[in-house]
């Protein structure tokens, strides 16, 4: 478990899957936890549950792709707990349709979500990590954005700027105390329902506490000297 005492988290993505793991994981290392999502219900039961693990928890319905929701939940998280240490960037859309067959709709939904979100929330928080000298990002990929996957044309193409975006913005920021790092994940297990075991070499699906020890091990002190860098969670994927 790493210790997260004394440090504020700010997490988007964080009512399901991964993003709960995450918040999971962030409340057993004690640390204050703004956990953002559009989903009001699943993001009040993962708060519960952050809470039954003693954290103190500030929940917001947050619209990553509405610039003005994003910059006034940082605001308002910096004012209730005084600072943000930590920022992961999980909120993402997947595409509904083959490529050929989407709208031009479809792509601004998701290059506004997985994209700009990212963007809009980093640029909200560095401010606050700058003055201070310290801070810790972690960007959500994606294994699409790393291999360019055919049946998730316009996500991949998403995923793959997010990567770019990490590594650019870590040159920039970690001169000055902050790491930005992007954990990418493969195939994971999100519902309960085991499918796709012919995606990694170990011929499962992974979990997300497996992915979110990951982000938690970039999110703390222990990857002080780790910046700039993709992390694949993918089982050893296989390239189809």
């Amino acid at each position: 478990m790493f210790d997260f005492s004394e440090k504020t988290a700010f997490l988007t993505g964080a009512a399901r899957g991964i993003g709960r793991a995450i918040a999971l994981g962030l409340a057993k290392g004690g640390a204050k936890i703004v956990l953002c999502d559009i989903n009001e219900e699943a993001l009040a039961a993962t708060a519960r549950e952050a809470e039954a693990l003693g954290a103190q928890v500030l929940p917001l319905r947050v619209d990553v792709a509405c610039e003005e929701a994003v910059r006034a939940a940082i605001k308002q998280a910096e004012e209730t707990f005084g600072k943000i240490d930590i920022l992961i960037n999980n909120a993402g859309i997947y595409p509904v349709s083959d490529f050929v067959e989407s709208k031009s709709e479809d792509w601004k939904r998701m290059i506004d979500i997985n994209i700009l979100g990212t963007m809009y929330a980093c640029h909200a928080a560095l401010p606050g990590m700058l003055a201070r000298g310290y801070g810790r990002i972690v960007n959500i990929g994606s294994v699409a954005g790393h291999y360019g996957l055919s049946y998730f044309v316009d996500y991949s193409m998403t995923k793959g700027a997010i990567i770019s975006f990490t590594r650019a913005l870590a040159k920039a920021v970690t001169p000055k105390g902050v790491t930005v790092n992007c954990v990418s994940p493969g195939s994971i297990d999100v519902n309960g329902i085991k499918k796709n075991t012919q995606h990694s070499f170990t011929g499962r699906e992974g979990t997300p506490e497996e992915c979110a020890s990951v982000v938690l091990f970039l999110a703390s002190d222990e990857a002080s000297y780790v910046s700039g860098q993709e992390y694949l969670v993918d089982g050893c994927r296989k390239l189809m």
